[in-house]
C-alpha cells in the first residue's frame, strides 16, 4: 500500500531506455537525475536539478535515454489510493491540486524545504516499518497528509518568489481572453473553458487556477465570468438587439442560461440592468 524510496539506491543502468510505465498509485518525488531522459505525462522534463514532482494515478512515465553513468539522487514516497479509501484524506484529495501539474510545473525546494521533508518522510518510512497495530494505519494515513500539506504550503511560497514570472502569465491569460472575446469566437463556440485556456498558454489547468488565485483571489472560471459580464453589459447598454440575440451573440443556447448567469453575477436580469426603473 506504501512504501518509499531511495534513489541513489537504485541503478539506472538496468532500465532500458524506451521503458514505459502507467502507474497505479500516488507518488511525491524529490529526485535529481543526470545522464537520462525522463518524459512525464508526454512531456519531457530535466530533472538534472533537484525538484519535486507530484503524480495522480494513472499517469504515464517514460525513459527516453540512459547513458552508462546515468544516476539518481532522492526519494520517491509511493502510495497506493486503497491505503486513503476510507479516510478524511480521500474525501480532499483533491484539493491537493498539485497532483495534476503539468511536469514543467515542478516545485524547486530551498534547503530548509528538502530538510523538512526528509524529517517528514523519514518519520513516515519508520513507521510503516514497524510492526502493524490497529492504529498503524490512521497514523501513516496522516503522516502523509502532513506531507502533502507541506508542499501545499511550498508552492504557496513559490508562487510567491515567482510573482513577476506569474505576473506575466495573468497578463498573457487577460490578453488571450480579450482576443477570444473580441473575435467572434463566443457566438461560434461558446465561452473558453479553463482547459482551452490553459493549453493556450502551455499550463496544467490546475496551476493556471492557482497561479490566478495567488494573484487575484479569483479563480481562472471567474475570469472569464468576469470578461463576459463586462462584454454583456456593452452589449446591453449600447446595442438595439434583444436579449435574446445578446444570448446567441455571447454563445448561449438559451436566454434562460444567459439571465442565470447574468443575475448571479450582477444581482440583476438583464432586462432590469438594460431598462432600469
Amino acid at each position: 500500500m506504501i512504501t518509499l524510496i531511495d534513489f541513489s539506491e537504485i541503478n539506472l543502468n538496468g532500465i532500458k531506455s524506451g521503458t514505459r510505465k502507467v502507474f497505479g498509485f500516488y507518488s511525491v518525488v524529490l529526485k535529481k537525475i543526470t545522464g537520462a531522459g525522463v518524459i512525464y505525462g508526454r512531456k519531457v522534463y530535466d530533472f538534472s536539478e533537484a525538484a519535486l514532482l507530484c503524480m495522480a494515478p494513472e499517469q504515464l512515465s517514460v525513459v527516453t535515454a540512459i547513458e552508462k553513468e546515468a544516476f539518481t539522487e532522492g526519494w520517491g514516497l509511493y502510495f497506493h489510493p486503497d491505503l486513503i479509501r476510507s479516510s478524511a484524506l480521500n474525501k480532499s484529495i483533491n484539493s491537493y491540486t498539485f497532483f495534476s501539474y503539468n511536469t514543467d510545473e515542478a516545485l524547486h525546494l530551498s534547503e530548509k524545504e528538502k530538510s523538512i521533508l526528509h524529517l517528514l518522510t523519514q518519520s513516515l518510512k519508520a513507521e510503516s516499518s514497524d510492526k502493524l497495530d490497529n492504529y498503524s494505519t490512521d497514523i501513516i494515513v496522516s503522516n502523509i497528509e502532513v506531507i502533502l500539506n507541506h508542499c501545499k504550503r511550498f508552492y504557496g511560497r513559490q508562487f510567491i518568489t515567482r510573482q513577476i514570472h506569474n505576473k506575466g502569465i495573468a497578463s498573457r491569460f487577460e490578453a488571450l481572453l480579450t482576443d477570444y472575446f473580441e473575435s467572434g469566437k463566443l457566438r461560434l463556440q461558446g465561452l473558453p473553458s479553463v482547459k482551452y485556456c490553459a493549453d493556450q498558454l502551455h499550463l496544467s489547468p490546475n496551476y493556471l487556477g492557482d497561479l490566478l488565485k495567488q494573484e487575484s483571489g479569483k479563480s481562472a472560471k471567474d475570469h472569464i465570468h468576469f470578461f463576459l459580464i463586462e462584454k454583456a453589459k456593452n452589449l446591453l447598454l449600447n446595442s438595439s438587439s434583444s436579449i435574446t440575440e445578446i444570448a446567441y451573440d455571447l454563445g448561449f443556447g438559451q436566454r434562460q442560461s444567459f439571465s442565470k448567469l447574468f443575475k448571479q453575477k450582477t444581482g440583476m436580469s438583464p432586462s432590469e440592468y438594460k431598462n432600469p426603473e
